[in-house]
């Protein structure tokens, strides 16, 4: 209760720092779940990518019943997955919302090529506004173009932010109030280092 979301946010920084300094917490997740079996109290929420590499608990160096994590291909907001950022800040108490994008990102690269594949289309079609939103430069506009990969990859996370705090109202008020932050990140799969965007 006494968590601000500032100091929320710092803890995560912390996290990532210790994961790329190679200096991660040593812990006894075995006896840290049974501590945690009657109760939780995570500080955060993360959506993120459903990529391996990307796992928010090992890259934010963070153990059971630390974080709320939401994951699906190209970290895209629904109704879902903002019913479950609300659960987590208004029932549980999380105070820090945070969207996590990475480079390199393959569902951002399909939804680049416009990839039709069974329900992955639907999936790919959340992440196309994104797209949208990316100015036109005169260069391609496909995966083969790392720099507009990475352009889009940025605009997919800006643009859940703005969603999450569009479409909940619940979120938003916290949000206004200071209850929480919701804010938008970027993982370097080389180096593991996360880059935190400017906070709401």
């Amino acid at each position: 209760a006494k968590t601000t979301p500032a100091m929320a946010l710092e803890k995560l920084k912390d996290g990532n720092a210790h994961f790329t300094g190679g200096k991660m917490v040593k812990r006894d997740l075995i006896k840290q779940a049974a501590a945690a079996s009657g109760g939780q109290f995570p500080i955060a929420t993360v959506v993120a990518c459903l990529d391996s590499r990307a796992a928010p608990e090992i890259v934010f160096d963070q153990g059971i019943g630390d974080i709320f994590v939401a994951r699906v291909a190209g970290n895209f907001v629904n109704e879902d997955i903002i019913g479950s950022l609300e659960f987590g800040s208004k029932v549980v108490g999380a105070k820090l919302i945070v969207v996590v994008g990475h480079t390199d990102c393959g569902a951002i690269k399909g939804a680049c090529d416009n990839v039709q594949l069974g329900n992955l289309t639907t999936a790919l079609a959340k992440i196309k506004p994104a797209i949208d939103a990316v100015p036109v430069d005169g260069s391609p506009r496909d995966s083969k173009n790392k720099a507009f990969v990475q352009s889009v990859a940025d605009m997919n996370v800006k643009l859940a932010v703005k969603q999450i705090l569009d479409k909940s109202a619940v979120l938003k008020e916290m949000s206004d109030k200071g209850e929480i932050m919701v804010v938008g990140a970027m993982l370097d799969l080389k180096s593991g280092k996360v880059t935190f965007y400017d906070t709401n």
